[in-house]
Formats: structure tokens, C-alpha cells, sequence
């Protein structure tokens, strides 16, 4: 993006600001190819359609695809802001609808060594953001290492996305296990990709609850299903979200419904502020308080 277009963008954010602090969703799975990164994408997308203001952070570092699902070549990622000193809104990117984004770079493969300069320059460009939006999506790498971990126990809340494959659910049922022994109260979610139904999906999201709930004692929100549909590859080759590359597919429209629900729920929560913001928790995980 242009550098005259980072600052109108800047500045017509900055003349918008809200009232409370952003709410972040750490989008996860516990394994790569579940289409985590598609879900993030239109589900911010979903959320822009009902009048939020969102920013996406592709954090797969060395793996980010969110730039290549949008057909769209960064003028500049993460990476360079740290490496450059640049600032925040300088890397920002404009997508359809208005999404701002920050796309992932390659080379930035361990937050956690980076110098101590280069990771108070992190937060302090990321705490020009917060009053900025109204939700920071962050779609996290696939797994479990250190580094995504840490970016998912900082945020307010996750979003765990799986399919019925087998080997899928195990390792979804894995993360988890880890977000809930590691921070007990985090609001949890689960959305059932690729589902050859919305019937079976139905079916295996709420089997997957049971176990969750009997082997680990804890609640987690069932958000959605999703069905396996031919938009979404279409919409992968074309380079376009297919939310909205076609909004009559059953893959958009269920992706409409579950942003719809996360709202409507959202909006009944009264008291759901946090104690503690995604950089004060954040800097606990580096110095070894959760993790």
C-alpha cells in the first residue's frame, strides 16, 4: 500500500476511535489444513458486514497465505515493521469491505528471541490499535509451539477451528486441553469445518463437546458449522473471499449465520471486560507466568 494511503487511513481511524478497548479472537487449530485461515478471513469479513470495525493479523509466520487468499502482494509485513522500525499503520493493508489487515512476512520465526527493543517496539505499536477497533483477529499458526501459544493465552478469547476428520479432532481436543490447564477461565469456541453435512457436522461438534466437557470438565461454545462446499475452492483459486465471491453458497451463508450468533451472544455479555489487556498478558507469558 502506498504510503499516502497508510496516513488517510490512519487518519480516518483515528478520527473513529471507540470507547472500550479492542476484544481479541486468537483463531487456532490444532493441526494445519482445516481451512483455519479462510475462517478468519471471512469471519472478519462477516463481522465488517455488521458494522464492527476489525483488523486481521496474519500471524502464521513463515506459513501466512491471508495475502494470497486476498490476491493481494503486502508492500510490507510484521517483519519489516520490526526490522525497519516501521510503524504499525504503515504495514496496515485495505481489503474488500474496507478490512484492514497486517500480513504475516517469512522470516520472523520465534517472537520470543527477538531482541528486547524489537519486542517493546511490538507493543508499543500494537497499543495504538486498541482504541482503534472494535475486534483484533489474530489468525494464529497451526499447533502448539511456544510462540502461538503465547499469542493465544493473551487473548481475550479462542477460537478453535476443526473438522470431523479424526486426527483433526484429536489435535484440536489437545490445544484445548492446554488453553484450559493453562488459563481455566478463557472464553472458548469451536466451529466445525468441512462438514459433508450440516446434519453430521451438527452431529460430531456435539460429540466433541461431550468429550471436552467429560474429560476436562469445562464448557466450550459450539459456534457453527460449516459444510464442505465447491465456493470455497472456488473462491481459494479466484483469490476472492467467498463470502463474497457468492453469498447464496451454503458455506456463506452458514459462515453469515455464525457471525450473526457470535453478535447477538456478545451483545448480552455485560460485564465481560477484562482485567488485564493482550499486552500485559502477553509480557506474563514471556517472563514464564503462564506458560
Amino acid at each position: 500500500m502506498e504510503r499516502d494511503q497508510a496516513a488517510k487511513l490512519r487518519t480516518q481511524l483515528e478520527s473513529n476511535r471507540t470507547m472500550q478497548p479492542a476484544r481479541t479472537i486468537a483463531i487456532a487449530s490444532g493441526k494445519g489444513g482445516v481451512g483455519k485461515s479462510n475462517v478468519a478471513l471471512n469471519f472478519s469479513l462477516e463481522l465488517l458486514n455488521h458494522g464492527q470495525k476489525v483488523l486481521l493479523f496474519d500471524l502464521d509466520i513463515g506459513m501466512g497465505n491471508l495475502d494470497i487468499l486476498l490476491g493481494a502482494a503486502p508492500e510490507a509485513t510484521i517483519v519489516d515493521m520490526l526490522s525497519d522500525h516501521l510503524r504499525i499503520h504503515d504495514i496496515m493493508e485495505t481489503g474488500p469491505r474496507g478490512l484492514a489487515y497486517v500480513a504475516a512476512g517469512s522470516t520472523l520465526n520465534d517472537f520470543f528471541r527477538l531482541e528486547q527493543d524489537q519486542k517493546e517496539y511490538f507493543f508499543q505499536q500494537y497499543e495504538e490499535l486498541t482504541h482503534l477497533y472494535n475486534y483484533i483477529i489474530f489468525d494464529m499458526g497451526a499447533g502448539a509451539s511456544e510462540d502461538m501459544l503465547a499469542f493465544v493465552m493473551a487473548a481475550d478469547e479462542c477460537l478453535v477451528v476443526t473438522t470431523p476428520e479424526p486426527t483433526s479432532i484429536t489435535d484440536a481436543y489437545g490445544l484445548i486441553k492446554h488453553i484450559v490447564h493453562s488459563r481455566p477461565k478463557m472464553p472458548v469456541s469451536v466451529m466445525m469445518n468441512r462438514s459433508a453435512s450440516m446434519k453430521s457436522g451438527q452431529k460430531a461438534l456435539i460429540r466433541f463437546h461431550r468429550v471436552i466437557m467429560q474429560f476436562l470438565g469445562r464448557e466450550i461454545r459450539m459456534l457453527g458449522i460449516l459444510p464442505e462446499d465447491k465456493a470455497v475452492m472456488s473462491a481459494v483459486i479466484r483469490q476472492t473471499p467467498y463470502v463474497l465471491l457468492n453469498d447464496k453458497a451454503a458455506v456463506s451463508k452458514a459462515m453469515k449465520k455464525i457471525a450473526r450468533h457470535y453478535l447477538a451472544d456478545r451483545s448480552k455479555l455485560t460485564n465481560d471486560k477484562m482485567s488485564e489487556s493482550f499486552v500485559q498478558k502477553l509480557k506474563k507469558m514471556m517472563v514464564g507466568d503462564f506458560l
